[in-house]
Order: C-alpha cells, then sequence, then structure tokens
C-alpha cells in the first residue's frame, strides 16, 4: 500500500503516504478526497512534526488550537481546512477509493 486517509465525520483522523511517494502529489489526491467527500475538515497533528505540519500548511490548513496530548506528554495542533476557501483541484482524480 501506498498510503490511505481515515475520515470520522469532517475529521481526518489519519493520514499516512509511503515516504518512497513523497513529493508526487498523492498526498495531495488524498485530502481532496476527503474534502470532496466532506467540505470543511480538521485534523490535529503533533506540534513537533515538520514533515506533517509544512503540507497542512501548503494545503491551506491554518492552525485554531494548540493542546496537550496526555499520554505522550507532546503538544498538538488543531487544525482546520475551510473549503469555501479553496479552489478546486485541478489535477486528475483519486477516485472513490482511499487506498492508493
Amino acid at each position: 500500500m501506498i498510503g490511505f486517509i481515515a475520515l470520522i465525520e469532517n475529521e481526518v483522523g489519519a493520514i499516512f503516504l509511503s515516504p518512497d511517494h513523497y513529493g508526487k502529489g498523492i498526498g495531495r489526491e488524498l485530502m481532496d478526497f476527503a474534502v470532496r467527500e466532506k467540505g470543511s475538515v480538521t485534523l490535529e497533528v503533533f506540534k513537533e512534526n515538520s514533515i506533517g505540519r509544512k503540507f497542512y500548511d501548503r494545503y491551506g490548513f491554518r492552525p485554531i488550537k494548540e493542546a496537550l496530548h496526555k499520554t505522550s506528554g507532546h503538544m498538538t495542533v488543531k487544525m482546520a481546512f475551510d473549503a469555501n476557501g479553496k479552489p478546486k483541484f485541478q489535477g486528475h482524480r483519486c477516485g472513490d477509493n482511499t487506498n492508493i
């Protein structure tokens, strides 16, 4: 498997992409699928996750809240994406399957 995205209502519960496939537009396709299906979405990411945070920032997510993840002791950032503020994706569709 190259990657997947898991949606819990309007929250991105998880997004994973094999590092061998970074920079090929697949992560964007997965997130585009989530936005097509759900519209505006939120997610939480560890504050130290610089790769994930950079991707979400480029996609158009904005930080809305920081909180302590009690289990790990690390800080998380809740981020929100407003689908009304983003132009429609112009590339090819990922399809209806969230696994690639």
